[in-house]
């Protein structure tokens, strides 16, 4: 996850002249469907699980022997119904082999949401103080583990519970591997997936990414990009998360502006996707935790009571709220 530079308040006033909201007309009003139980101590073990291979970065062995893990946990839970999109790219001279991961869900049912979180951690610790460290890749249990998990624990639910409509689960590779500032390395499996689509015409009514979303204490602003483009639903979820009691989390205050591969989906094809991230609206001591692209996003910051009230809320939507 990158932070919120100048330059994403510069490139954000170019482009809302041409981004607009397509999510204005879609409502989430209660369908008075039961929705299934989600489980924070499953996800938990999902975080656990991922963090046993050790860092996940491209380039290296761990990352493919946890890129084989997901993809044997999606097909168990979808009943085979993964795609695994390969690409390649060379970055600082290295040689990169990256995988997207793609689980469907109820995959006869046209009408459908997208849902997404990178999968890869950083190779760098670049927040650390000590220039040893920094060198280090991290175990990213928050920044990239907390997103998979909560996602995984839905595709264990939808494999018991079948949802209403169609549910694609897409995992993104390559988003945390630029440096500081160098965006073209950033958000490598959102560029390669919007330019190169698995389903021709593919357009599901909304995405939602997922990213950083377990620590203790989190808070989820309404992240600006997310407004601009997906606003409609936006404030429909986070009302939904008021009435489920978690508006201590879900906070109704506008967030910052934050790069991440939503805004390539959002900015490279029709598809509108919204952000859960946990950041501060005020960003003037950094806009994100202070385990944030250190050593410190280990499982210690983790917190059960967070990932519930994610995976809640956006249980919620997939099982009650969509006609």
């Amino acid at each position: 996850m990158t932070r919120s530079i100048l330059l994403a308040v510069i490139v954000s006033a170019l482009l809302l002249a041409c981004g607009s909201d397509d999510t204005a007309r879609i409502t989430l009003d209660d369908q008075g469907r039961e929705t299934p139980t989600f489980s924070s101590e499953s996800a938990f073990e999902f975080i656990e699980k991922q963090l046993a291979f050790g860092p996940r970065v491209p380039g290296t062995p761990e990352h493919v022997s946890a890129k084989n893990w997901k993809v044997e946990q999606l097909r168990a839970f979808s009943g085979g119904q993964v795609f695994v999109q390969e690409f390649s790219r060379t970055v600082y001279g290295n040689d990169l082999d990256m995988f997207n991961i793609i689980a469907a869900f109820n995959p006869q049912a046209t009408d459908r949401v997208l849902l997404a979180a990178h999968w890869d951690t950083r190779p760098r610790a670049d927040e650390e103080g000590d220039p040893e460290k920094a060198e280090k890749p991290i175990m990213g249990a928050d920044d990239g583990a907390s997103g998979v998990a909560v996602l995984l624990e839905l595709a264990r639910i939808m494999s018991e519970n079948p949802p209403p409509i169609g549910v694609d689960i897409l995992l993104f590779d390559g988003e945390d591997y630029g440096k500081t500032q160098d965006l073209q390395y950033y958000f490598m499996g959102a560029r390669y997936w919007t330019e190169n689509p698995p389903v021709a015409n593919y357009q599901p009514r909304f995405g939602i990414l997922l990213d950083m979303v377990g620590a203790e204490g989190a808070t989820f602003p309404k992240e600006r990009y997310s407004l601009d483009y997906a606003g409609g639903v936006v404030e429909q979820i986070w009302n939904i998360a008021a009435e489920l009691g978690y508006d201590n989390f879900f906070i109704n205050q506008t967030g910052q502006y934050v790069l991440d591969d939503h805004w390539i989906v959002n900015t490279q094809s029709d598809i509108r996707m919204l952000n859960i991230i946990n950041h501060r609206t005020n960003g003037r001591s950094g806009i994100f935790a202070n385990h944030w692209h250190t050593h410190k996003d280990d499982i210690d910051i983790i917190s059960k009571e967070t990932l519930q009230a994610v995976g809640d809320v956006v249980t919620e939507v997939i099982y009650n709220r969509l006609k």
